[in-house]
């Protein structure tokens, strides 16, 4: 589904410090207006609305004994301060998502929310990432290229900014590594 613009305004991005930014978001776009390359990136943003890190957990939970029951509350709980986080920078920022904001850029799917710093699938994605792997070290190559992919549709769907991606994998760095930090992985 696109969701028209509404009538962009660039003077939300003004200037020549974010110019960088809005031809890789309208290159990224027109790239994802492809049929194909669409369908595949909205079913990856679909899949880290959170389909597939539940699955993941509920896995782990099922499969992996104490370690993965203890692995999946680790995670969710990971993900609450996550979710909490960048509700909280969203309302802060208020910074109007791409296709509202520049010209050229369309919505290949409807958002979950209005603003788009930071990235929430982003920022969730790699959070349970560096805890998934940190206790499943053989998941990293799976789960690093899912986060991957996801960061790149947000761009691509054109709902976020290259520097809302960025931030977010930043943010949900510093988010999975303090939860590690604080509550290592059972040995």
């Amino acid at each position: 589904m696109r969701t028209p613009p509404s009538a962009p305004t660039s003077e939300l991005l003004p200037g020549p410090r974010f110019a960088l930014e809005r031809r890789v978001c309208v290159m990224a776009n027109h790239w994802g207006a492809r049929r194909t390359v669409g369908l595949c990136f909205g079913l990856i943003s679909r899949l880290g609305d959170g389909v597939f890190w539940y699955a993941l957990m509920a896995v782990l939970a099922l499969l992996g004994g104490q370690r993965g029951v203890a692995a999946a509350m680790h995670m969710a709980a990971t993900g609450l301060a996550a979710l909490l986080l960048y509700r909280l920078l969203k309302r802060w920022t208020q910074r109007p998502r791409p296709y509202r904001a520049c010209p050229g850029v369309i919505a290949h799917v409807p958002p979950l929310d209005e603003f788009s710093f930071p990235s929430g699938h982003t920022l969730q994605a790699v959070g349970f990432s560096i805890v998934a792997w940190a206790w499943f070290p053989p998941l990293a190559p799976l789960l690093l290229g899912f986060t991957a992919l996801v960061a790149a549709s947000r761009v691509i769907l054109g709902l976020h900014y290259p520097s809302d991606v960025l931030a977010a994998i930043v943010i949900g760095s510093g988010l999975g590594g303090a939860s590690i930090w604080l509550l290592p992985p059972l040995a």
